[in-house]
């Protein structure tokens, strides 16, 4: 049965393997699986160089063949590969904060509705900080659901420089001094300002064409509130699901 592919995006450190892992733990455990984008990184060694840094975040970093082809396996398959291996799952993150008696009530919520529903198909979520972008019209024309998380600079810029580091396909990397003024944050920028009014990260999102893109931003209340930013994306699945009765 086709699966509902769920693109989650945003800039780094806003939240998006916290809030993938959450539904994760909200969902039947064989209804909903997660697909990072992290995972799709060349090997170290054939990670772009500029100004003298390797640059972890941009889409010449990424082996698109092979992201392409393990979504044709999940569309056509409606699971992902079994010989796939995550990475990803091996880096730690934040504390989410989010109070467990809410957890439990969206589960209860989520168990009733997969009940009445009937709903059988699965839920994969790719999780990815360049998902939207021009650059990846094609991976982004995929997905059924497409989420934005967004964040300020200032909340990534703490988010990120607090992280330990990342493993990789051939070892660890931690970010040098200065990685996110020179590197995260521009290219951020350079990559989905096209969504928002007067190309302005920092004010408000695009209304008309992320409708067009079928694109849906997470509330501005919901910033630096996970419980919040959890709540949205349950009601959200909860529409779709009820909209997509299986």
């Amino acid at each position: 049965m086709r699966p509902l592919l769920l693109g989650l995006s945003g800039p780094s450190s806003s939240g998006k393997t916290t809030l993938s892992r959450l539904l994760r733990d909200i969902f039947p455990a064989h209804q909903l699986a997660i697909l990072h984008l992290d995972d799709f990184y060349l090997t170290d060694a054939e990670i772009p160089i500029k100004n003298g840094i390797q640059d972890w975040d941009c889409i010449e970093s990424l082996n698109l063949p092979l992201l392409r082809s393990t979504l044709a396996y999940i569309k056509e398959e409606g699971a992902i590969p079994p010989s796939f291996t995550s990475k990803e799952d091996q880096n730690s993150v934040g504390a989410h904060n989010v109070p467990a008696a809410l957890i439990s009530t969206l589960q209860d919520q989520v168990r009733r509705l997969v009940n009445e529903k009937h709903w059988s198909r699965r839920i994969i979520i790719v999780d990815g900080f360049l998902l939207y972008s021009n650059d990846m019209a094609e991976i982004r024309s995929l997905f059924d659901v497409r989420l934005f998380l967004r964040t300020s600079y200032a909340t990534a810029k703490k988010r990120r420089e607090a992280r330990s580091g990342y493993v990789t396909l051939e070892g660890f990397w931690e970010d040098p001094p200065g990685y996110v003024d020179q590197v995260v944050w521009p290219n951020y920028v350079d990559d989905h300002a096209f969504l928002f009014e007067a190309k302005d990260v920092d004010g408000e999102l695009d209304g008309k064409l992320c409708a067009e893109l079928g694109i849906q931003g997470m509330p501005r209340d919901a910033e630096g509130d996970m419980g919040k930013c959890l709540e949205w994306a349950v009601q959200i699945l909860d529409s779709t699901i009820r909209e997509n009765e299986a």
